[in-house]
């Protein structure tokens, strides 16, 4: 763990006020497991996206309202709502993810096209660039060392890329007989997880910071396969899908893949994001819809909604996020229908929310 750094908003005492207003204290003390606050109250349309939490709290993500032109990256944290901007020429911007030095990496558009960024608060937005003669790019992971990746595209395809804090740019490619790759997180050590074609399909794959890359496979039975997020320990989290359904998976360089099922009466789930102590979180359908997941080893997969009085009224339909501290984002809304990673889905459906455990 770095040592805590200093990070200071602009004052907003109308911000700090709701902040505190926002908190949703339970009527009752039974469920009551973490603290729950509204992070789409702080948002002037009342709705938005948590992408990723760092491991203080701060939570990015974007808001917008019905047309995608109005949706900017956004960072909630102690005192309330910053936006970040666009680039030059944009009317979109989206961020992914954030690190304990307070970085952040997302997506914004300019008048030719989509651009990744990297966002701090001495230098603001900055064009990471693509790959040479690629046209867009989007950056959906960053470590505490700052090195971030995501993908570069142009006519030749979509391919994984690592940005290095000096800007560099590398081209991560593909498993054998593969045409496209796409990179989602990256851990301190420089291990980067996401997916690539291969000659067998769809596959989640690691790549080493020696610059191999790994083909993690499938559950049994299945056909492809995808990796979302790493620990510090390597343990890996994402889906596998096959002709029975699409399932949650952890993978450790030790264990191989493991399912981590579904909720009850459910026959699909989602792994998204997993901390430093392999706790793991994510969407799964169940006999009551589509909810928000907290696995952990001890425990196996339990409902989000089981966890936060049901006084409350929320029903949580996933977890895109979990730090260190066992902070989770999730996010509620858009018909009971979880979202998937690549940010397709449309922010004025969503409304998201802080889940603090209580000690």
């Amino acid at each position: 763990m770095r040592a805590r750094k200093t990070f200071n908003f602009s004052s907003k005492p109308a911000v700090i006020t709701l902040l505190y207003l926002i908190v949703l204290q339970p009527a009752t003390a039974q469920n009551n497991t973490y603290t729950v606050v509204d992070l789409s109250a702080l948002t002037p349309e009342g709705m938005g996206i948590a992408r990723d939490i760092n491991n203080f709290g701060v939570v990015i993500g974007r808001s917008g309202g019905e047309t995608g032109t109005d949706t900017r990256a956004v960072l909630w944290g102690t005192l309330g709502k910053e936006t970040l901007g666009t680039l030059l020429g944009s009317d979109y911007s989206g961020a992914f993810a954030i690190n304990n030095s307070f970085e952040v990496v997302g997506t914004s558009n300019t008048e030719t096209a989509v651009r990744a960024f990297r966002w701090t608060r001495q230098n603001g937005l900055q064009n990471l660039g693509t790959l040479l003669e690629d046209t867009g790019s989007e950056a959906f992971g960053i470590n505490n060392p700052g090195k971030a990746v995501g993908t570069s595209s142009g006519p030749t395809g979509i391919r994984a890329v690592l940005w290095m804090p000096d800007g560099t740019i590398t081209n991560l490619g593909t498993l054998p007989g593969g045409d496209y790759s796409r990179a989602f997180a990256i851990n301190d050590l420089g291990q980067v997880v996401g997916t690539s074609s291969s000659s067998s399909g769809t596959r989640a794959v690691l790549w080493t910071p020696a610059g191999a890359i790994q083909d993690l496979g499938t559950l049994p039975g299945d056909s492809s396969s995808e990796a979302f997020d790493i620990n510090r320990d390597g343990q890996v989290v994402g889906y596998s899908r096959g002709p029975n359904g699409t399932r949650a998976f952890l993978w450790t360089p030790d264990g191989g893949m493991q399912s981590l099922g579904t909720l009850p009466g459910g026959d699909y789930s989602r792994a998204v994001a997993i901390n430093d102590g392999g706790q793991v979180v994510g969407s799964s359908s169940s006999s009551l819809g589509i909810r928000a997941f907290l696995w952990t080893a001890s425990g196996s997969m339990r409902d989000l909604n089981a966890l936060i009085p049901a006084s409350l009224g929320l029903v949580l339909s996933e977890a895109t996020c979990i730090n260190n501290p066992g902070q989770i984002g999730a996010l509620s809304g858009a018909a009971n229908h979880a979202p998937h990673i690549e940010g397709e889905e449309k922010e004025h459906l969503y409304h998201s929310f802080l889940l603090t455990p209580i000690q």
